[in-house]
């Protein structure tokens, strides 16, 4: 078996709207590292996108998911419960920001738990419309892509979309988007498109994932919150992609004095296993009647059991520090090579969620060619690499937070390797 003949086996078997990255294929992995099926090994600074904060195949997860395999792996918690799901509820609960009364139900994607927050707001609200932002990613079921606001690749021949979602710039200053100016645009949506009093939900990611990894300013979350309490809206913070201590916090909401009605979350929840969840007010949470939420996979026993190992894992491993630990070291490489490498124009992120931008440097326009160009010498040399933006202009890292110090300078060096070779 090699990567070749898999690469035609999977071109024939699989559709080409399912866009794979790699053309090799996994064989094994632990940690930050993986190899192929042709023994070949690569250092992993993509993480199943955010999903393995607590590295491939963590020892205390693989005990937690065969303890549960020897008990049952499903049972279809709505007709019959487990008290792991339960437990993992509290301490979801707990670990929350705010100290109100709270309750979290289970879900197995990200998707789905955008879908149930959207459904609990407007159980709760009596309301339909809900307001997203430019740049932002919210998966890829129908109101998923409806929320999004980026058209290509997620949204190209597949709408029409469910109606009443609205959109509005986020801001970012490096493309000449203030804080002033976003907030004018949801006023303009209330004056020109929609009544605030149909208004359930706004939503955000608190750093936008897809969209380039910028985080949302202090005052622009503040003055979300304002128009919020003024209107009755109800503001969800999607933290999908920057929960469980990627920003160097459990969560990216901890970086603000502000505390959502609802939060979504998976991804690393689970390291690796299919799980998500809302969070939010308790008395919002239950606004839905008996059956409306659930699903026959959710909240899966396995996925249960390896969540609340990830939990303790982040708190024993201390990884909101080691993610800032980190990010100040990837961050202290990049901003030494910009005088090498004109071509970055930005390097920011909290705790270890870190971008830097390519723009051309006579032009200042966003530099999309030599971005993948960098993707490209890195994935040669051994490091995978993700890109994200509007403009795919940015590298977005997302490498294990256990990753060794060893095998974090190795990629580090072939990091600069391809950021120079890009600039020859």
């Amino acid at each position: 078996m090699n990567n070749a003949d898999l690469q035609k086996r999977k071109d024939a078997a699989t559709p080409r709207g399912v866009g794979v990255m790699c053309q090799f294929y996994a064989e094994r992995a632990l940690n930050a590292e993986l190899w192929d099926v042709e023994g070949r090994r690569y250092i992993d600074f993509a993480a199943g996108i955010a999903v393995l904060n607590t590295g491939h195949r963590h020892p205390k997860l693989m005990a937690a998911i065969e303890q549960q395999l020897g008990k049952f792996t499903h049972t279809c918690y709505q007709v019959v419960p487990y008290a792991q799901y339960v437990e993992l509820a509290e301490r979801i609960n707990q670990l929350t920001p705010g100290k109100h009364a709270k309750k979290t139900a289970f879900f197995s994607s990200g998707a789905e738990a955008v879908e149930n927050a959207i459904k609990i707001a407007r159980a709760a609200t009596g309301r339909s419309a809900v307001i997203a932002f430019a740049g932002g990613f919210h998966g890829r079921t129908m109101m998923g892509m409806a929320l999004t606001g980026k058209v290509a690749p997620y949204k190209i021949g597949f709408g029409p979309f469910p109606a009443e979602i609205y959109h509005a710039p986020y801001p970012v200053e490096l493309h000449g988007v203030s804080v002033d100016d976003a907030i004018n645009a949801v006023h303009t949506l209330f004056k020109a498109d929609v009544d605030p009093q149909r208004v359930a939900a706004i939503i955000l990611e608190p750093v936008q994932g897809e969209g380039g990894f910028y985080a949302a300013p202090p005052a622009f979350m503040k003055a979300l919150r304002a128009l919020c309490d003024q209107h009755g809206i109800l503001l969800i913070a999607d933290e999908i992609q920057t929960g469980f201590a990627r920003t160097g916090k459990l969560f990216a909401m901890e970086h603000y004095d502000v505390v959502p009605d609802l939060m979504t979350i998976a991804k690393s929840l689970a390291g690796g296993m299919p799980l998500s969840a809302v969070c939010g007010r308790a008395e919002i949470m239950d606004a839905p009647n008996p059956g409306g939420l659930g699903g026959t996979y959710a909240g899966n026993p396995l996925a249960i059991a390896s969540a609340l190992a990830v939990i303790n894992v982040i708190e024993e491993e201390q990884l909101c520090q080691r993610a800032n630990v980190l990010g100040d070291r990837l961050k202290e490489t990049l901003q030494g090579l910009r005088s090498a490498v004109p071509q970055i124009s930005d390097v920011r992120g909290p705790g270890a969620m870190i971008a830097m931008e390519f723009a051309d440097p006579a032009t200042g326009e966003p530099d999309a060619v030599f971005t993948k160009k960098v993707q490209t010498l890195a994935l040669q040399k051994g490091l995978v690499l993700l890109t994200c933006g509007v403009y795919s202009n940015v590298v977005r890292f997302l490498f294990p937070l256990t990753i060794e110090d060893h095998v974090m300078d190795e990629a580090l060096a072939i990091l600069s390797a391809a950021l120079k070779e890009a600039t020859a």
